[in-house]
């Protein structure tokens, strides 16, 4: 079994930023991308940003040059700052990871269960 644990979000006014930070664990072989998509009411989810095991980064351009994301291939986790924050980034954010599992040959997507972040005065 293999869970993804997130923590960060909150209310935060136009302009500041916050930290998001999710957590992979179980009987883990081996992750390739892992990062964040967000879902605003009404839309469908989106990708915000991923990084693979290798390095290789892939931002909405929505966010590019406001938020970064980085990774700890050892810990299994990875971390998402947004800067600039604007109030159209309100929405769920969603930790998404790639896991081949203990035991198995192939990758399968998991999610973490959501964190709201509200950018509003």
């Amino acid at each position: 079994q293999v869970q993804l644990v997130e923590s960060g979000g909150g209310l935060v006014q136009p302009g500041g930023s916050l930290r998001l930070s999710c957590a992979a664990s179980g009987s883990i072989f081996s992750i390739n991308a892992m990062g964040w998509y967000r879902q605003a009411p009404g839309r469908q989810r989106e990708l915000v940003a991923t990084l693979t095991s290798g390095g290789s980064t892939n931002y909405a351009d929505s966010v590019k040059g406001r938020f970064a994301l980085s990774r700890d291939n050892a810990k299994n986790t990875v971390l998402l700052q947004m800067n600039n924050l604007k109030p159209e980034d309100t929405a769920v954010y969603y930790c998404n990871a790639d896991v081949r599992a203990s035991g198995y040959s192939r990758y399968y997507d998991y999610w973490g269960q959501g964190t709201q972040v509200t950018v509003s005065s």
